[in-house]
């Protein structure tokens, strides 16, 4: 038997929603971070067909996510209404890249058994679920 062999978790559309109900307002993360967190590092680009397809943005905020070198990427309804959700909410964007992305880019861990309600350590700039 190879130990080497890494076992991914499947992503389920819920996991990600709630994974973004819990990213506070003026932070955000990347989809890597979020692939991660819910245990599939290599599902990025199925985290992004997930957030396309999220049918209540105005409770999940997919405008939190962003891409892993800080530009926006994209959004269903525009990347200028995404910009504008950012800025609304204290984030400063210049040539379509968050300004200060290391410092208000939040990490997300998920605990082996429930996704718990973050908390953000200061230090670290990780949100610990």
């Amino acid at each position: 038997m190879d130990n080497n062999i890494l076992i991914k978790k499947p992503i389920k559309n819920e996991d990600v929603y709630e994974l973004l109900r819990k990213i506070p307002e003026g932070k955000v993360t990347t989809y890597g971070d979020l692939a991660k967190a819910l245990g599939n590092p290599s599902a990025s680009r199925i985290i992004g067909r997930i957030l396309g397809q999220n049918p209540n943005p105005i409770h999940v905020p997919c405008h939190r996510v962003v891409m892993s070198d800080g530009k926006l990427g994209g959004y269903a309804n525009g990347t200028a209404k995404k910009k504008g959700l950012l800025e609304k909410e204290g984030l400063s964007i210049t040539n379509g890249i968050v300004s200060d992305f290391t410092r208000v880019r939040i990490s997300l861990q998920m605990s082996k058994t429930k996704i718990k309600k973050p908390q953000l350590n200061i230090n670290t700039r990780k949100v610990i679920l």
